[in-house]
């Protein structure tokens, strides 16, 4: 019989000098490029996550591009109360002008005029007396607002003035806020903020939980498990309730402990105000997560909801000098109604039917959407 030598193991050839060292970059530089394809095959076959990260960012350029082409000076609605020569004088071209800036209302009651400008219903009131002597008396709400009003009257003011030269004056204006001098910007930031935060929370954890929760498997732990699905909802409700009355209570405490809120008329109202809200924006969160697949998509669907209805909602600023079409856009949104109550009732001495057709509209609102997302919920993915 012949021996037979065992082989020896192969053993791994050394990279070492120039031919190793080259060898190991086009290894590094291949491994860069398999993984780059990768991630981008997964974004493309992720068509969600794709319109969120690409084209989103168009939406709000399309949004503010509309906004600021089609906003001028800030028009404003003004009441006349009686007869006012200042304006009822003017003729031609300065009518057209001054209607251009402004929205005239003939009214005859006073008081309930200047409440109305309290209430917002009105930017200003005008009256004159026999004197000559022009009260303009305006909501400070709207500071741009505010100051385009009295240039506009202090130039009208003068513009009749001087028509009368070498006589005395024949109008004066006298501008005042119908609101305390003492008020602070908070007063009008903090109606807007608590809003926009209530349905960012609100929509943001009811859609993230249900697709971790579908994601992770615990949707069908919970499925298989002695529940049904009304409870699950309903705990996730309670805990939302409870997360946004705390972050309302924390939000007002700070704001009338360090930057002087001044709460007015039945401000407790604002508590069944926020619950109606926050179901109405979680059946949003629900919506979302019944449709998304991953997180990511989630996010992204909650992102393009909540940023463009808190921009015309008036969360962060008032929209009059916009286009009509998009002021009309904004009033089917419910955050829109959430912060004008919640503008009611914290500091414009607002009471319980300022509050009550808001909260009624929420709860319908919710149902609506709860009962669309029942339909597309699924327990796992398919």
């Amino acid at each position: 019989m012949t021996a037979t030598t065992p082989a020896e193991p192969k053993v791994p050839a050394q990279r070492g000098g120039p031919a190793g060292a080259a060898a190991g970059e086009r290894e590094r530089v291949s491994a860069f490029w398999s993984l780059s394809r990768a991630m981008l095959l997964g974004m493309k076959r992720d068509r969600t996550a794709t319109f969120f990260i690409l084209l989103f960012p168009l939406v709000f350029l399309v949004f503010f591009g509309t906004v600021s082409k089609g906003s001028g000076s800030p028009h404003a609605k003004v009441a006349q109360v009686g007869a006012v020569k200042l304006f009822d004088s003017m003729q031609g071209q300065a009518r057209t002008a001054l209607t251009d800036v402004l929205t005239i209302t003939r009214t005859d009651d006073e008081s309930a005029t200047l409440e109305k400008v309290r209430k917002g219903d009105y930017d200003a009131m005008i009256t004159q007396g026999p004197d000559g002597k022009v009260e303009l008396r305006y909501s400070a709400a709207d500071t741009v607002r505010a100051g385009a009003l009295q240039g506009i009257l202090d130039s009208v003011v003068q513009s009749a003035n001087q028509a009368a030269t070498g006589q005395p004056p024949a109008y004066v204006l006298d501008a005042r806020q119908v609101e305390d001098k003492s008020l602070k910007p908070i007063q009008f930031l903090t109606p807007g903020l608590l809003g926009w935060a209530i349905a960012t929370g609100a929509v943001f954890g009811a859609a993230l939980t249900l697709v971790n929760w579908r994601k992770t498997k615990v949707l069908r732990r919970l499925r298989l498990a002695p529940i049904n699905a009304g409870t699950v909802v309903s705990s996730r409700i309670v805990v939302s309730l409870l997360t946004a009355l705390l972050q309302s209570a924390v939000f007002l405490v700070v704001a009338t402990s360090f930057f002087g809120l001044k709460l007015t008329g039945d401000w407790w109202l604002i508590i069944p105000l926020v619950a109606c809200a926050t179901l109405a924006f979680m059946s949003i969160g629900l919506l979302a997560g019944s449709v998304a697949k991953t997180e990511e998509a989630a996010n992204g669907i909650s992102q393009v909801i909540v940023l463009p209805m808190s921009f015309l909602s008036g969360s962060f600023f008032p929209l009059d000098g916009a286009p009509g079409w998009l002021q009309t856009v904004s009033k089917v949104m419910p955050l829109h109604y959430l912060v004008n109550s919640a503008q009611s009732v914290l500091t414009r001495g607002g009471g319980v039917m300022d509050a009550l057709p808001t909260m009624g509209g929420l709860l319908l609102f919710a149902a609506v959407l709860t009962g669309i997302a029942w339909k597309l919920f699924k327990w796992e993915d398919a």
